[in-house]
């Protein structure tokens, strides 16, 4: 069973930093990409930055040369390093791992069919 469980949200001022931590569980960490989303009160989400199985990376146009994602294969989790912070990036931010990750069930090894979503963490600027 697939599980992300995000940590990290806070309230800070403009220009302050954040780290996101997002534990996953419940399938081979490596064998597929994750992403982190936000969503802004009353818009849609947001694809923010993802990081695919080999590690390559994207970032939305507003979050560049501010964000960075990574992930530690050992402790199975992907960060979202917040720098610069603007209000504009107030949000909810959620985990994401995409389909087809790879887990064992049933005596064999199975993908996923769905992405899979962690419960968000609220990220607040004030300025």
């Amino acid at each position: 069973q697939v599980q992300l469980v995000e940590s990290g949200g806070d309230s800070v001022q403009a220009g302050e930093s954040l780290k996101l931590s997002c534990k996953a569980s419940g399938y081979i960490f490596s064998s597929c990409g994750m992403a982190w989303y936000r969503q802004i009160l009353g818009k849609e989400r947001e694809l923010v930055s993802s990081i695919k199985a080999d590690d390559t990376t994207t970032y939305v146009d507003s979050v560049k040369g501010r964000f960075t994602i990574s992930r530690d294969h050992g402790k199975n989790t992907v960060y979202l390093q917040m720098n610069d912070l603007k209000t504009e990036d107030t949000a909810v931010y959620y985990c994401v791992a995409d389909v087809g990750c790879l887990y064992f069930s049933d005596g064999d090894y199975h993908k996923t069919i769905r992405q899979y979503w962690g419960q968000g963490t609220q990220v607040t600027v004030s300025s």
